[in-house]
């Protein structure tokens, strides 16, 4: 994937995101990698593999002083970003049904970063992405889509990627005119540590979903279209929304 030179990710501390890291290392670019752990293990030894190409940072999406912070750190390191990929997120509660005693705070924090993060992170990283590959990716998921809404509970992460489809709709509408896109993949059943513990029963392994992930964005990520793509990124098949 060589167009993309300068490439920024969240939520690289592990899963997908680590793995979207290596892989776009692999294929050459530089790598703006934010996540929460900090000093990460994994990043410095990528970093001594790569030396000079992954610059990794400490990024909290749900605070917006780490969003501004980050921003201007990689503001200061590239005037064009090639790539924005937003994939930091959280689950939340998963088994709570509306006649349960439901946690709202749980929800909030879920929607503050899976949702309100990519937003944060397009706002203040918006004048180096137009200035080079013009290119959003936005890992959804398909609980977010409400014309496939099937489960009972799921409030906070269902919600809060219904949210993030939204949202890169509004961020498409007013780029596109530019050349600029947003792109929506949802990466799969993945075995994940989202839940707060390693989770073995998924479809895909991390490094298996980051691989679809960019083979997607490779095939499908140069296209304008009217609204963004709502994609598998397994299949490339559209969902509902």
């Amino acid at each position: 994937m060589p167009q993309f030179n300068q490439v920024c990710i969240t939520g690289t501390d592990r899963g997908i995101g680590l793995e979207l890291a290596k892989g776009l290392l692999r294929a050459g670019c530089t790598v703006h990698a934010g996540g929460i752990v900090d000093p990460n293990p994994e990043l410095a030894r990528l970093s001594a593999q790569f030396p000079g190409r992954l610059h990794p940072f400490r990024l909290d999406v749900g605070d917006d002083a780490s969003v501004q912070e980050a921003a201007d750190r990689i503001r200061g390191q590239t005037p064009a970003l090639d790539m924005l990929i937003n994939n930091a997120a959280l689950l939340g509660d998963t088994g709570k049904t509306i006649a349960d005693d439901l946690d709202f705070g749980d929800m909030q924090r879920v929607y503050n970063v899976s949702a309100l993060g990519a937003i944060r992170m397009a706002n203040a990283l918006l004048e180096p992405v137009m200035n080079g590959g013009k290119l959003i990716v936005n890992i959804s998921s398909e609980a977010g889509s409400i014309g496939n809404s099937h489960r009972e509970a799921w409030f906070g992460y269902c919600m809060a990627k219904a949210a993030l489809n939204m949202g890169s709709t509004i961020i498409h509408n007013r780029i596109r005119p530019e050349g600029g896109r947003v792109l929506l993949l949802h990466p799969g059943w993945v075995k994940t540590f989202m839940g707060g513990s390693w989770n073995d029963a998924g479809t895909h392994t991390p490094e298996e979903a980051a691989a679809h992930i960019l083979r997607l964005i490779e095939a499908r990520g140069g296209e304008l279209h009217d609204s963004p793509l709502y994609l598998e990124a397994d299949t490339g098949n559209e969902l509902p929304w």
